[in-house]
């Protein structure tokens, strides 16, 4: 908070709605009364109910700010353990009642899609996380395991299921998937969703 309006009041960081009300109740008495005397002394105490009035004003949004932070991060917070839970639904409702969504929403959302399975939307909210948080690391990381899975699926399907006829009967990518065909796609998708996870673990997509 800012430190010339604590000192205004008397107050120290830390202080709370209920101090900074208080401490302004006090002080904007003591000027009313002040303010109708001659001289200086009621040309300070008018100049005073104005800098108390803005002060007060400045530290009760600052607060209410502050307050607002710490119940997202709250909320985030419920939003990743719900995700390493596995409870896709419940983390999907919760991110519905955010009304600001910044770079960490959408990324939670991204994860949430991923999950659901929807691979192109979670593209997308990585792609919005990004233009909101262009430095994040993480973001641009986990978009760069996204893009090689789906890039990778592209090139599996562009090229079909490789078939051998033998002796009339056709032996679809079943076996190849058997002896490890399929390695790759499993194995680019693990290592999107660990990342996703382990950013989850150390909270380092805030």
């Amino acid at each position: 908070m800012n430190k010339k309006n604590l000192e205004l009041f008397g107050l120290s960081e830390g202080a709370t709605k209920e101090d900074v009300t208080s401490a302004y109740e006090t002080l904007r008495a003591k000027y009313l009364e002040e303010r109708f005397m001659d001289g200086e002394v009621g040309n300070h105490a008018a100049k005073m109910l104005t800098q108390l009035e803005n002060a007060y004003n400045d530290l009760m949004r600052e607060l209410s700010e502050n307050a607002a932070a710490e119940d997202g991060d709250s909320s985030f917070t419920r939003v990743e353990e719900l995700i390493k839970d596995g409870n896709i639904a419940e983390a999907q409702r919760v991110l519905d009642s955010f009304n600001e969504r910044g770079g960490r929403w959408h990324y939670l959302q991204s994860v949430v899609f991923y999950r659901k399975n929807w691979i192109n939307e979670s593209k997308k909210q990585l792609e919005i996380a990004i233009q909101l948080e262009p430095d994040n690391e993480k973001y641009k990381e986990a978009y760069k395991k996204l893009n090689e899975k789906v890039n990778y699926d592209a090139s599996r399907s562009a090229a079909g299921e490789q078939q051998t006829v033998y002796e009339g009967q056709t032996m679809n990518s079943q076996a190849d998937n058997q002896m490890g065909g399929n390695f790759c796609a499993n194995c680019i998708e693990c290592c999107y969703i660990n990342m996703c996870i382990n950013c989850l673990c150390n909270t380092c997509c805030r």
